[in-house]
């Protein structure tokens, strides 16, 4: 749904599709230089998951990559995936208007 929120919005999106590893994911953000990864998560694993695309990321000198997480995160988990890098986290009934803006407003490849 959101991918097709972006496309919608103008954005060219590269969709790696379901259950990718965090190696796969930042492989795909490095080979086609993007400035935004959205990952959704709904498996509860993104107290690991999340982190480590950050990490991998900024050890493929891609750190200026925006990161955004969606999903059923809980709210007490929010706080701990912004300091480490996460820049925004949507949850479920999140506006895709809102993401959107954000990315638009945020994005290092904006302007």
């Amino acid at each position: 749904m959101i991918a097709h929120a972006l496309k919608d919005a103008g954005m060219e999106v590269i969709y790696t599709g379901l259950r990718q590893t965090p190696e796969q994911i930042v492989n795909a953000a490095i080979q086609e230089d993007v400035g935004v990864v959205c990952l959704s998560i709904l498996s509860g694993a993104h107290m690991t998951l999340l982190p480590r695309v950050v990490e991998l990321l900024r050890a493929g000198d891609a750190g200026d990559v925006l990161i955004l997480a969606g999903g059923t995160i809980p709210s007490a988990d929010i706080p701990h995936l912004i300091a480490v890098g996460v820049a925004a986290v949507f949850t479920p009934g999140a506006d895709t208007r809102d993401v959107i803006r954000y990315i638009q407003e945020h994005s290092p490849l904006r302007g």
